[in-house]
């Protein structure tokens, strides 16, 4: 996207000057705007031309048939998809009967802004009809952090040179058609007309449509209301049927005049609300909008992002480009979790319907690591959102034989989602994952109440399912056999080594926790025995390691397996998943995306320093990076281990994954993962930010492409500024009670106000490893020979 031409460079916004059809699918998921609960898509105000239209409320879906050759026990039967909720974007326009349509007549400027500080998308162009009338539009368009069921959007029509006869249509559309299923396995299924209509109603200006879904019977209310500001004459007219309500304003323009239609939108919706209830509920929540009005949803959103980068910020001299997409990387972070609650963050967040709109583990080990030290209250109503799930967890678990809560691969509302499939029917990691989540969130925020009364129940479920999954064999050694790790090019193996670490550490965690709240424990039927046996398949847990080559395994028998044959694999072959059998990738030496690289992230204390180079090193040509969640795990174990100029590709590539749509996917939606992976490429990589406990650790080095990395961490309701130059870092604590930190591995107790400044050790080099043939990470300055 920003190599396109039309594309400009800004450390605070994302600019695009002219309309260039060739990339609006992917426009529209860049210039997305959500607040977690409500996502438009950046489609143009009046609808047409369009990649994928997408109004979305997060939680609302449909279910469909997961038809299989042939049945097995255990097959989910139904999956889940998002749906294309009413649209309250859309505002035509006709300029003398004439259709404003960008694609006919003369476009004689266009440009939109992402203005990351204010949270406004911002649209002006100037246009010639075909009959040769000449306007200019003006929109800005908002999803309120402050008012979460809240949209609205300021359009704007001046007459440019000779009167204009104007005619504004402002609606809200149901049932929209969409493009056909392309074939990728990563996109959406397409449902057709998802919603059955409940009620319609429009006058004076006020629009309302009720639908509900055919089979998840999820009932959907939107509702619109509008200030209309025009010459006189200037007149309305309100009318709705099923699908459609549409407020239509129409006036005469002289030239220098201008109409102005504020229009804001309100959002609602329940599985068990009556039709009155969920009518009074959008009808509330617009009234709640209305009172302020347009200024007063634009000030509200401008304090709120206000207070968010001052205690999130990431400040990068040196490199302009990466500087923009950090920034562009924590919006749209924080767009994809800031009023979920107690709702799913799905993979692309609401800027699309890719992989169905479904929630995976990225949530946990990529999204919610930098929601925890930005903005914890958002990690608190995830992970409470996984525990009001925990009642389906429960249930896959008996399913599969197994105790405690077997959480879904993928899902929308808690039940599995996915059809059978090795790589994911067997990911058992992603229960690890949550109770990663809920340790580090209790950890950075010391919130003994959520522990309590949220992390214990999910800490002991989880552990509950790992006890009765893995066995301990004669010699007493514990595994956990036939799961799927992160790599899901490795399928249905046993001990895993990411897998069995993470299960290590959630097995103590659960028995720390119930020893520090015994009533909750007892609550939940935990006695002595159980809690016993955790930490006894905790301390006998097996982890593979190859003596001879002296790295430790991806799986156990991982590197006795056939190398892929990667100079017989031609560059438009990746990913691999779209042109090889899985049972050809199972039993080869061939990585999808970080694994073991990955445990060495999450489990770093695990590994010597010795331990993560050489299996960085070993793992690195193996790795193809078929998946967006790769690069930021290799970015900061490079750093690590000392390759800083490969670390730094490395995040270029997740920081640009898509805004420079790396892989040909953008159009779907964002890779939010991916995007929050910029900030651990920056943050864990090149700060060297390490968190176990109550030890938080800093080892910065910066690549020669930096002059200073800067950012700011939340931690235990105090606020701590990190400052990393060539030679030295800085750490100063802005408030609150003493910390302690250490810098590369020496204490230093900071008092509030009071900069530390520390040396930054010099780094001896390391000889580069190799990537796969066509894999290397896209050098900016040494393209690949």
């Amino acid at each position: 996207m920003i190599t396109h031409t039309s594309y400009a460079v800004e450390p605070w916004a994302l600019r695009e000057r002219g309309l260039h059809l060739d990339v609006l699918p992917q426009s529209e998921s860049v210039f997305a705007l959500s607040n977690g609960h409500v996502g438009w898509r950046g489609n143009l105000d009046e609808g047409e031309p369009h990649g994928l239209p997408g109004s979305y409320l997060n939680g609302v879906h449909e279910v469909h048939p997961l038809p299989y050759a042939e049945a097995g026990y255990g097959y989910p039967e139904s999956g889940q998809t998002v749906i294309n909720v009413t649209n309250g974007k859309i505002i035509r326009l006709l300029v003398d009967d004439e259709p404003f349509d960008l694609r006919y007549g003369l476009l004689r400027s266009h440009e939109r802004v992402l203005d990351l500080r204010a949270g406004l998308l911002t649209r002006t162009c100037e246009w010639t009809s075909p009959a040769g009338t000449t306007v200019r539009v003006r929109s800005r368009r908002l999803v309120s952090f402050t008012q979460r069921a809240i949209a609205a959007v300021a359009y704007e029509v001046e007459a440019v040179g000779a009167p204009a006869r104007i005619v504004v249509q402002s609606e809200l559309v149901a049932n929209e058609q969409l493009p056909d299923h392309d074939g990728d396995p990563r996109a959406a299924v397409v449902l057709e007309s998802p919603l059955e209509a409940e009620e319609h109603f429009a006058k004076d200006g006020r629009l309302r449509l009720v639908h509900r879904t055919r089979r998840s019977g999820l009932r959907v209310g939107a509702a619109a209301d509008h200030v209309v500001s025009g010459p006189e004459p200037t007149t309305t007219e309100s009318e709705a049927t099923d699908d459609l309500a549409r407020l239509t304003v129409a006036t005469v323009l002289a030239p220098g005049e201008r109409l102005r239609v504020e229009k804001f939108v309100s959002y609602g919706w329940s599985g068990t609300r009556s039709l009155p209830a969920v009518s009074d509920q959008v009808d509330a929540a617009l009234a709640a909008a209305t009172s302020v009005g347009w200024s007063g949803l634009v000030a509200e959103q401008r304090a709120y992002l206000d207070d968010f980068w001052a205690r999130s910020d990431v400040e990068v001299d040196g490199d302009e480009k990466i500087q923009q997409a950090v920034r562009f990387a924590l919006f749209h972070v924080l767009q994809a979790g800031a009023r979920a609650e107690q709702r799913a963050i799905p993979a692309k967040g609401l800027t699309g319907s890719g992989y169905d709109g479904h929630a995976f583990w990225d949530t946990e080990t990529f999204v919610l690591p930098l929601l925890t030290y930005t903005s914890p209250g958002a990690v608190a109503e995830a992970l409470r959102w996984r525990q009001n799930t925990l009642p389906a967890a429960r249930d896959r678990a008996v399913q599969l034989g197994l105790r405690g809560a077997a959480f879904p691969w993928r899902t929308i509302e808690g039940s599995e989602g996915s059809a059978y499939w090795p790589a994911g029917t067997a990911a058992f990691h992603v229960n690890a994952d949550i109770a990663d989540a809920v340790v580090r969130y209790t950890s950075a925020t010391g919130d003994e109440r959520f522990e309590r009364d949220t992390g214990v129940e999910l800490l002991v479920e989880t552990a509950r399912l790992w006890r009765s999954l893995g066995h301990h064999d004669h010699h007493g050694t514990f595994h956990i056999d036939g799961v799927t790790g992160p790599d899901e090019y490795s399928a249905v193996a046993d001990d895993n080594t990411y897998t069995n670490l993470m299960a290590r550490a959630n097995l103590r965690a659960a028995a720390d926790a119930v020893e520090r709240h015994p009533l909750r424990g007892e609550e939940l039927g935990v006695d002595e025995e159980e809690s016993t046996a955790w930490r006894d398949a905790a301390e006998a847990m097996y982890v593979p390691y190859n003596h001879e080559l002296r790295v430790h395994e991806q799986h156990a028998g991982f590197t006795r397996y056939q190398r892929w044959d990667f100079a017989a694999t031609r560059p438009d072959q990746y990913p691999l998943l779209l042109h090889f059998p899985y049972f050809d990738l199972y039993r080869k030496q061939v990585i999808k995306q970080a694994d073991l690289v990955l445990a060495m992230c999450t489990c770093s204390t695990f590994f010597d320093a010795e331990h993560k180079a050489r299996n960085f090193a070993y793992y690195e040509p193996l790795t193809v990076r078929d998946s967006s969640l790769s690069a930021c795990c290799q970015a900061v174990i490079a750093a690590e281990a000392g390759h800083l100029r490969l670390a730094y590709d490395y995040l270029h590539e997740a920081a640009l994954m898509d805004l420079e749509d790396l892989e040909h996917n953008t159009r779907d939606g964002l890779h939010i993962a991916s995007l929050a992976g910029a900030w651990m490429a920056l943050v864990a990589g090149f700060g060297g930010m390490r968190h176990h406990g109550a030890r938080i650790d800093f080892a910065p080095r910066l690549p020669e492409q930096f002059g200073r990395l800067a950012f700011t961490l939340e931690l235990r309701g105090r606020r701590l500024r990190v400052e990393i130059g060539r030679a030295e870092a800085t750490y100063t604590l802005l408030n609150g009670d003493p910390l302690t930190v250490h810098h590369h591995d020496v204490p230093l107790t900071l008092d509030a106000d009071k900069p530390h400044t520390r040396t930054v050790p010099l780094l001896e080099p390391r000889p580069a490893p190799d990537q796969p043939l066509h894999r290397r990470p896209n050098h900016l300055d040494a393209p690949e020979s």
